[in-house]
Order: structure tokens, then C-alpha cells, then sequence
């Protein structure tokens, strides 16, 4: 690729037990006590271990070819500069704190959010965002090298992910339980609510939980055209079941136009859920080995975990981005 083809990261964060953030949360909870709720606004979607700091230094590490990493907070700051210059002294990869005002510049009345679904749906509004950009989770890191072309190839986007049938989703959706006042809110669910929106269709495509590769020109002219898409995902503080996943609408869309390449995470991520205890921990770092042939990892959930498990993972993570130093 050639100089002049940038490529940003967009990386949501929040710090879920910063005071100032846990006030403004609880002024807005209704009579369905969101906070209660895993699934919509509990704790684990709000908290941070650390994390950022090993997914930001993984991504100087293995992916120099970045141009900014853009970080999106609701008037938060992790503080970073510290910890990355002093693992990257000769100079390290600009890092720009966007506030959701900026991205929800004219549509404020739907502030402040607890939401990433809706969040997301803004990204692309980031100023100064590059026309390829990669979204990142804070728990996501990166495990050894890439080249721009395991994000974008020629006009292709590259998404990693599996198949998965659209009619079986619906089917194990309407036989969910009702729980504290409505069915859990599923991954799943919110792909096939954007194969929905495109008209339907026998499968969707089951993201992994990878960096995902966006092109901001496509959400510009969708949202144009169509603004009522935006309030759909936006109108809702919390996470709500008529939400839709915006990288799946993005991905099935480009796979129409023959612009998106599929890629099986298969061999190439590594999913940890610290939650499980420590065989599950050990399990999969043992089976991680030396990263090779590993992209990408995530680590699900960090702070469910036992203390010390959790300090076992975090040191983990420290080894996994430094050993190629």
C-alpha cells in the first residue's frame, strides 16, 4: 500500500469506577434498574482492569503502520503517555482523546450514553478519522506482527468471522426466557437485526471478538440517506434489543458489493474468559504458547475474575506484548 493510504484505530473506553461517571450513570437509571442488569448496564459493562494499557501497547508493538489511535470517552482520560513512552522511548503511535460530544455533535439530546451499540454508530463522525479505520475493544490486544493487508486489500475489507444461520438465531431468540423484564440481550441478536435491515437473508456473519476493519465513507453516505438508522441505535442510553450491530450492517453490505473479504478467526485469535477460573486461564495460555500464528487475542470480562487470577492474566498480557521488544 502506498504512503498516502492512512489507517487509524478507534478504541471506546470507560472508566467504570471513576466517581464522576458512576453519578452520572445512577441519575439516569429508570424503574428498570439497568444497573442491575449484565446484560444491559451492569457493572462488567462498565468496568477496567487495566487493560487499555497492554491493547494500546500492543498495537505500537505489532502494528507501527498505524496512524493514530483515536480513544473515545465521556470526558475521561486513561493516561497513557506515561506508560507507553516509557516502553516505546524512540517515539510511539499519536493518541487523540475524542469526548462523545464530538461524535454526537447535533444530536446531544441523546447524551450522555451508557450504550456501545450506540456509541459505535457514531464513530465514523470522529474528527480528522481516516477513510480506513480499525475498531478495537479495550480488552482486545494484538499478538504479533501485521501489515495493512490483514485489514484492507485492494478495495476489500477483511472480516474475521464465521458463518451462522440467521433462521436458528430468530428460532433460539424467541424461545429465551424472559428475565428481570426482557429476553438477554445477545451478541447475536443485534447481527442478525442488521441482516434485518438489509432485507434478510439465510445466514449472517458471527463477528469474532477481533479488531474490525471499517471504512467511514460507507457510514457517511448510509447515514445520509438514512438518519432514521442512527436514532434506531442512538435513542437508547442503555443497550436494548431493537439495537443493531453497525459493523455487521457494514460488513454484509461490502460482501454484497463484492468489497469484503471473509476470514475464519480460526487458529488466529485467542478468546480468554477469566471468569472461568484458572484451568480455563492456563488452558489457553498454554495452548497460546509463543503467539505464533496468533493475530489477535481478548481477554472477556476481566474484572469477574478472582483477584489473583486476574493479576495472572494482566501479567500475562505484559509478557505477551513485551517478548518481542
Amino acid at each position: 500500500m502506498n504512503n498516502d493510504f492512512h489507517i487509524d484505530i478507534v478504541l471506546p473506553w470507560v472508566d467504570g469506577n471513576d466517581p464522576t461517571h458512576k453519578a452520572k450513570l445512577k441519575a439516569y437509571i429508570t424503574s428498570d434498574k439497568e444497573d442491575t442488569l449484565p446484560d444491559v448496564g451492569g457493572d462488567a459493562r462498565f468496568s477496567d482492569m487495566g487493560e487499555i494499557r497492554h491493547c494500546v501497547a500492543s498495537i505500537n508493538r505489532y502494528a507501527p503502520f498505524i496512524r493514530t489511535i483515536h480513544i473515545v470517552t465521556d470526558g475521561q482520560d486513561p493516561q497513557l503517555e506515561e506508560y507507553i513512552s516509557s516502553l516505546f522511548p524512540q517515539g510511539y503511535i499519536p493518541m487523540n482523546i475524542v469526548s462523545h460530544e464530538d461524535i454526537f455533535k447535533g444530536y446531544e439530546d441523546f447524551l450522555p450514553t451508557f450504550n456501545s451499540r450506540a456509541i459505535e454508530t457514531m464513530l465514523w463522525r470522529i474528527p480528522g478519522l481516516s477513510e480506513h479505520f480499525i475498531l478495537m475493544n479495550d480488552d482486545f490486544f494484538i499478538t504479533s506482527p501485521l501489515n495493512p493487508e490483514d485489514f484492507f486489500r485492494g478495495d476489500s475489507t477483511v472480516c474475521y468471522a464465521t458463518w451462522y444461520n440467521s433462521t436458528m438465531e430468530r428460532i433460539l431468540w424467541s424461545l429465551k426466557p424472559i428475565k428481570n423484564g426482557h429476553k438477554k440481550i445477545s451478541f447475536k441478536h443485534s447481527m442478525a437485526n442488521a441482516l434485518d435491515i438489509l432485507g434478510g437473508g439465510s445466514r449472517f456473519l458471527y463477528l469474532s471478538h477481533t479488531p474490525r476493519a471499517l471504512r467511514k465513507s460507507f457510514f457517511e453516505d448510509l447515514f445520509r440517506k438514512r438518519e432514521d438508522l442512527i436514532i434506531r441505535n442512538i435513542q437508547h442510553r442503555f443497550r436494548h434489543e431493537e439495537q443493531f450491530n453497525s459493523q455487521e450492517l457494514f460488513y454484509i453490505s461490502e460482501l454484497r458489493e463484492g468489497r469484503c473479504l471473509v476470514v475464519s478467526p480460526k487458529d488466529k485469535a485467542i478468546f480468554l474468559m477469566p471468569s472461568k477460573g484458572r484451568r480455563h486461564i492456563e488452558r489457553k495460555i498454554k495452548a497460546y504458547g509463543d503467539g505464533k500464528g496468533y493475530m489477535f487475542g481478548c481477554v472477556n470480562s476481566l474484572s469477574e475474575a478472582a483477584e489473583a487470577d486476574r493479576e495472572r492474566v494482566l501479567e500475562w498480557l505484559k509478557d505477551c506484548v513485551n517478548r518481542n521488544a
